[in-house]
């Protein structure tokens, strides 16, 4: 049965309530931020001590704009690649990808850039990345591919901002500040937040918007959505469930709980 002895008597109560629902459900939605990422040593790159505390975040129009703001820029990103290199997937997103394997989870929405929802077994597509894939490199101007090794590979020769070879500079295929949002990934997250049966939203504070509207669509369509987060967020007063502890052994327990494992 995992770790379940971990939670106190109400969390698992909680769980016990979720896991009746998914079992009656047809579709089931999870939505992830960076809490369910924490757990497998990647920082909060928002939080105090985080990423932009030590760096100012440089702007895609500056981005786009000027070489020494892209040179800034790579230099923030091998920064950030310290707190990716070694992360594996937790018992969080493990516990994900069982429910998925079960038939027992439709999609998984997520603000993380990580991967880490596909590296624990999630077929990519049923994966909806709000904010990109650090682990894609991608050409502005043409849109081609490259690979995060070939990347290091010309910054770690001098090439401190890489350039396509149709003129256009490479970028980890993420959302920057003030980039605009991918377009067919929000309307897939808002489409199936809103025909959800079940929406569970794991590790994120639901500040940052479009992102944050998912449980809200959830809530509107008559969904059950249960909020698993360390912290409170804006949506507390709204959901049917809330567990405040970590997604970790939230989540290894209600997979536990569905699947009667």
């Amino acid at each position: 049965m995992g770790k379940q002895e971990t939670l106190t008597p109400d969390a698992l109560a909680a769980v016990e309530k979720i896991a009746r629902h998914i079992k009656r459900a047809k579709t089931v939605v999870a939505f992830t931020g960076a809490g369910i990422s924490t757990e497998s040593g990647i920082p909060d790159y928002r939080s105090q001590g985080g990423l932009w505390d030590k760096f100012q975040p440089v702007y895609f129009d500056e981005f786009m704009s000027s070489k020494d703001a892209r040179i800034e820029y790579w230099k923030q990103r091998v920064e950030m690649e310290k707190g990716l290199r070694h992360a594996a997937p937790n018992k969080g997103h493990k516990a994900l990808a069982r429910l998925s394997r079960a038939g027992r989870l439709t999609a998984v929405i997520t603000q993380n850039i990580d991967g880490l929802h596909q590296a624990s077994g999630i077929d990519e597509e049923k994966v909806i990345e709000l904010h990109g894939n650090s682990r894609r490199i991608r050409c502005m101007s043409c849109s081609s591919l490259t690979s995060w090794d070939d990347a290091m590979k010309r910054i770690s020769n001098g090439d401190l901002a890489p350039e396509c070879d149709c003129g256009g500079y490479f970028k980890p295929d993420t959302v920057s500040f003030g980039q605009a949002m991918p377009e067919r990934e929000t309307r897939e997250a808002a489409r199936l937040s809103s025909q959800s049966d079940v929406f569970i939203a794991t590790g994120s504070t639901l500040l940052v918007q479009p992102a944050a509207s998912m449980p809200e669509y959830a809530r509107s369509a008559g969904a059950f959505v249960a909020i698993i987060n360390l912290s409170q967020t804006p949506f507390d007063s709204r959901c049917n469930l809330m567990i405040r502890e970590k997604a970790g052994p939230v989540l290894d327990a209600l997979a536990n709980r569905v699947l009667n494992e």
